[in-house]
């Protein structure tokens, strides 16, 4: 049994979830997928009963917001009940706190952030890239069960099965150590624009951009024509001209757009990490010899201030 922890928003799926359906169809076998939350989760249990023969909602309003202790109690609850031989999740921020705690919870093995798996026989293979993208790893699970934590666009998005699934809610059961660590306030940054992680097409500026005003004309300005995701350069961050949540790069986020805008960016190889998995990548930078050249599908050398205004006019246009 292949068991799929499913990561949501708002009422949906992230993305990355049916990502997660592709990696699980491809080690063959049972599959099933678990959706934490209150009544809110019942609609993701729902959408994903169409990609997925077997959906568990663990319905408990406190997991919307609780604590990592919490999700690792529930998860692996369902985990031992169905006897799952590896349990799948996304390699994002939350991944990466419940991932080693799951693997140790069910005295298992973790292989994480990884950016394919297979099996071999009984054991599960995986490739993880290290050495900020320039070498490949392979790993294998020497226990189980197995908890993989799989990298954003590392696999296409699922079709729809043949046919619907079954949708079953169950309790949690917690102790007190599950609440040992409790989540203070919580405060979100308002964007009104596609979440990063979620966005088919990012635009991102760096240092080249001067200062934090052009990067909100030119940067922001761009994204809202396109609907797309907002990024920044580390530089840009220590800046102080954009949240540290926009980051994209070694120590950031990782993102997998069909698109991605690199205005002003140099190219260092901590920021290639974190977008490198990016479908077409265009480049504007007034240095020729910049190393965001070595990677873009199509580059423009030229000063940004220059550029920007002459291609949003021009895509505008094609309305």
């Amino acid at each position: 049994m292949i068991l799929i922890a499913i990561d949501h928003a708002h009422g949906a799926p992230r993305r990355g979830a049916f990502e997660l359906v592709s990696a699980a169809r491809d080690l063959g076998g049972e599959i099933a997928a678990v959706v934490l939350g209150g009544p809110d989760a019942g609609p993701v249990a729902a959408a994903l009963a169409a990609f997925v023969p077997r959906v568990i909602h663990v319905d408990d309003a406190t997991l919307d917001h609780a604590s990592h202790e919490r999700r690792v109690t529930a998860l692996a609850g369902v985990a031992t009940e169905l006897g799952a031989e590896a349990v799948l999740l996304g390699a994002g921020r939350s991944g990466q706190a419940v991932g080693p705690r799951l693997a140790w919870r069910l005295d298992g093995a973790l292989l994480e952030d990884v950016a394919a798996v297979r099996r071999e026989g009984s054991t599960l293979v995986a490739e993880r890239l290290a050495y900020l993208s320039r070498a490949s790893l392979t790993v294998r699970a020497e226990a189980s069960p197995v908890v993989v934590s799989v990298k954003a666009g590392a696999y296409p998005a699922a079709a729809p099965a043949d046919a619907p699934g079954t949708v079953a809610s169950r309790a949690a059961t917690f102790t007190a150590a599950d609440d040992a660590a409790r989540l203070g306030e919580r405060r979100s940054v308002a964007r009104g624009r596609v979440a990063l992680e979620e966005a088919d097409v990012v635009v991102c500026g760096g240092r080249g951009l001067g200062d934090a005003d052009a990067f909100e004309r030119h940067v922001v300005g761009l994204a809202h024509d396109l609907g797309a995701g907002v990024a920044s350069t580390r530089a840009v961050v220590d800046a102080g001209w954009r949240p540290y949540d926009e980051q994209v790069g070694q120590t950031g986020k990782n993102v997998a757009p069909q698109l991605y805008f690199a205005l002003g960016v140099s190219g260092a190889v901590q920021h290639l990490s974190g977008m490198n998995r990016s479908g077409t990548v265009v480049a504007i930078n007034k240095d020729g010899d910049a190393p965001i050249f070595k990677v873009a599908d199509y580059g423009i050398v030229g000063d940004v201030h220059e550029v920007l205004p002459a291609l949003r006019a021009a895509l505008s246009g094609l309305d």
